[in-house]
């Protein structure tokens, strides 16, 4: 064989960017559960216990939000689809719990059970809800689970529409931030109603204040839900955006209001406060050459395919290695958008990014003689005889 590939890579700096440093390290929580993450990076900035199933009560009607909107969003559904609530229904969820107050034979529209879902927490909303979407309340239970697996929600399982305890009726908190993610950017138009802090139904002045104690209380909060059981203690599902930058938190378990109120807020003003975006490559942006074996041009550009950015502490500024991994030289030919390497960036206490860096153009392979002199050039003078890009003629 005239020549051997030889795996690769360059070493960038960054200057002035932080080290990620788990918050874990610097934080606690009395959440029995909790998870804070970056919506614009997708960085997790906390998390306890994200992972293990626990009862989610009022949090779960996410899930059935999720439904009606995705229906209204299809066009299966209309807001102002008229529903008549059931004799069964009512029997079954009047008074019990959180309630909207819906009388048996109501007709109420869709827009309305969403804002008792959404506004009121209203347990008997969600079966009506459900039973007119699906035909049946235990129909559309098998269409949220088949839903929470589509969505790669695997630690979550539903035996109701409404989070009314139930033995094997459990979510996680990364699931419930997937879930509050997905509301938040899958449905702009629908989302605001989350952000609503009051609705009235039939001048039932019993239930009408959103329980979701952020939205009066830290600015440019706008979602999800509250819930509360004895046994799941007080929990919240939340989102906020600040210029154009979206955390969502989940906390479970907490023992009070106050605690919940407390907590949450505390968490969001510490992801807002101590960290930020740090943008490192736009996409279509060249990060480095390969050179090219046989090929009409000596080099061929590296680029990223979308925007490369991460979210870091801002109190740690120091230094971060970028590296550039690929087999080196490439031999031709090659086609725009064939992977040559990987873009590896790496932090303490943190698995390492890995971004793949793309062919920026295309490189035909060279025939005949040409083959012949490049073989010779790489056999007397190594990789050194071919130009870099700063060598090429402009």
């Amino acid at each position: 064989m005239l020549y051997r590939m030889k795996a690769h890579f360059a070493v960038l700096f960054i200057g002035a960017l932080a080290i990620w440093t788990p918050v874990q390290a610097q934080m606690a929580t009395p959440a029995e559960h909790a998870i804070l993450l970056d919506a614009s990076t997708n960085s997790i900035l906390f998390e306890k216990d994200a992972d293990a199933p626990f009862p989610p009560a009022s949090m779960s009607k996410l899930m059935t939000v999720y439904m009606a909107f995705e229906a209204i969003k299809n066009g299966t559904m209309r807001l102002d689809d008229q529903v008549v609530v059931s004799d069964q229904a009512w029997r079954d969820w009047n008074n019990r719990g959180s309630t909207m107050f819906l009388r048996a034979r109501d007709v109420v529209t869709v827009a309305d059970l969403l804002r008792g879902i959404i506004v009121l927490s209203g347990n008997d909303a969600c079966v009506v809800l459900a039973e007119h979407m699906a035909g049946s309340h235990d129909v559309f239970v098998e269409w949220l689970n088949a839903k929470a697996i589509e969505l790669g929600m695997n630690g979550s399982h539903f035996e109701n529409a409404n989070g009314w305890p139930a033995e094997g009726h459990v979510m996680t908190a990364r699931d419930l931030a997937t879930l509050s993610l997905k509301l938040a950017t899958d449905f702009p138009s629908l989302y605001p109603m989350f952000a609503e802090r009051e609705y009235l139904y039939k001048d039932f002045e019993r239930n009408k204040y959103n329980r979701n104690p952020l939205l009066a209380r830290f600015p440019g909060a706008d979602g999800l839900k509250t819930g509360h059981t004895e046994e799941a203690g007080y929990g919240l599902a939340a989102s906020a955006e600040r210029e154009g930058r979206r955390l969502v938190l989940v906390v479970a378990g907490l023992t009070s209001q106050n605690e919940r109120m407390r907590e949450s807020t505390r968490l969001m003003q510490y992801g807002y406060r101590n960290f930020s975006h740090y943008p490192l490559f736009r996409a279509g942006e060249t990060v480095d050459y390969a050179e090219v074996w046989l090929g009409k041009e000596a080099t061929v550009p590296m680029v990223v395919g979308e925007d490369v950015a991460i979210t870091m502490s801002r109190r740690q500024r120091a230094q971060m290695e970028v590296k550039v991994e690929f087999t080196n030289p490439t031999p031709a030919p090659i086609q725009r958008g064939d992977k040559l390497g990987e873009l590896v960036i790496e932090m303490p206490d943190r698995a390492a990014v890995r971004t793949p860096l793309l062919a920026g153009q295309g490189v035909a392979e060279v025939g005949g003689f040409g083959r012949i002199g490049a073989a010779l050039e790489y056999m007397l003078f190594g990789s050194a005889g071919a130009e870099t890009p700063e060598q090429q003629p402009q």
